[in-house]
């Protein structure tokens, strides 16, 4: 056993994963598992820099990390960044504060490396697995872009594109002076569907949609869907784990999203505070993936990236 610990941030949240992990059973024991809503990705898309409250939302949720991380002893750490400090001008200062907090510093991956990890985090416990056949299409829907990973026991072929959850709100659903359009328009709606299609035409030209005879479905917009399909009153992981949604489920929750209010949408039980004005174009680029791809279901996976990445270090 060895006792690893690894760190996801993306667009929309960092994550951590302490756990002890066994490469010859392939076991992967949590021992700590958690999830802060930082927006770190907060206004990137429309100034191509990080916001300072967004750093320091960062640096804090890095800071309880470290304490954690050094509480249980892990002997291997590695903390890996996603889209928004890929794309920011200042990521220079984004790098310094983990350092000086963590002792690491993060790996600014390629879309590339991020769909490997995802596929990797999501499959392995799949493979065997009654009724989930291969190849897979891994799709992991962050705040700032969307993984496409085609594999069957290694990946075949990936893609990373700009669309997510928060980019998609930032870019259609937000006003000038920064409120969110709540519910948006239909042109609105239309407007993203249009980003989500045109990305996913520069996905099928590398990645063979096509083959895949499973949709697994990754990250907090996923699982906020499946929670709701599932008629949860509180988040449960475990219910959530390898649950199987259907596309007219996934429809009608869309539906149901883009129509709330605020308020309605925030009086969901398992809604995260974090999530809630960007689960509607979450929801929707899961919707038009599966309407794209002919999915008639998609298998969920509360392991991801962040399994991945400890994975990798074990």
């Amino acid at each position: 056993m060895t006792r690893v610990a690894a760190i996801d941030c993306g667009t929309n949240s960092i994550r951590l994963l302490v756990a002890d992990a066994d490469p010859v059973t392939g076991e992967l024991k949590d021992l700590d598992r958690r999830m802060t809503i930082v927006r770190l990705g907060q206004g990137v898309d429309r100034t191509g820099r990080l916001a300072p409250e967004a750093l320091e939302r960062t640096f804090a949720a890095c800071r309880e990390y470290a304490a954690a991380i050094k509480e249980l002893g892990a002997e291997r750490l590695r903390f890996v960044a996603t889209s928004a400090s890929r794309d920011a001008e200042n990521r220079a200062d984004f790098v310094r504060g983990v350092v000086d907090i963590l002792g690491v510093e993060p790996e600014v991956i390629t879309g590339d490396q991020e769909a490997e990890f995802s596929f990797t985090g999501a499959t392995k416990e799949l493979t065997g697995h009654e009724g989930h056949a291969k190849p897979y299409l891994v799709v992991d829907i962050g705040g700032g872009s969307t993984e496409f990973v085609v594999g069957d026991d290694s990946v075949l072929a990936a893609r990373s594109v700009d669309v997510g959850c928060v980019r998609m709100t930032e870019r259609h659903l937000t006003a000038d002076d920064g409120t969110i359009i709540d519910p948006p328009t239909l042109g609105r709606i239309t407007a993203i569907k249009a980003d989500i299609n045109a990305a996913l035409d520069e996905v099928a030209a590398s990645v063979p949609l096509e083959q895949a005879r499973t949709l697994v479905g990754l990250a907090g917009s996923v699982t906020t869907i499946a929670a709701v399909a599932l008629g949860l009153t509180e988040y449960d992981s475990a219910a959530i784990h390898h649950s199987v949604i259907s596309l007219e489920q996934v429809r009608e929750i869309t539906g149901q999203l883009l129509a709330a209010t605020h308020a309605e949408r925030a009086a969901i039980p398992v809604m995260h505070p974090g999530r809630v004005d960007v689960i509607g174009a979450g929801a929707l680029v899961l919707l038009q993936i599966m309407e794209r791809t002919g999915a008639r279901e998609v298998v969920v996976s509360e392991h991801d990236i962040l399994d991945g990445i400890a994975w990798s270090i074990a």
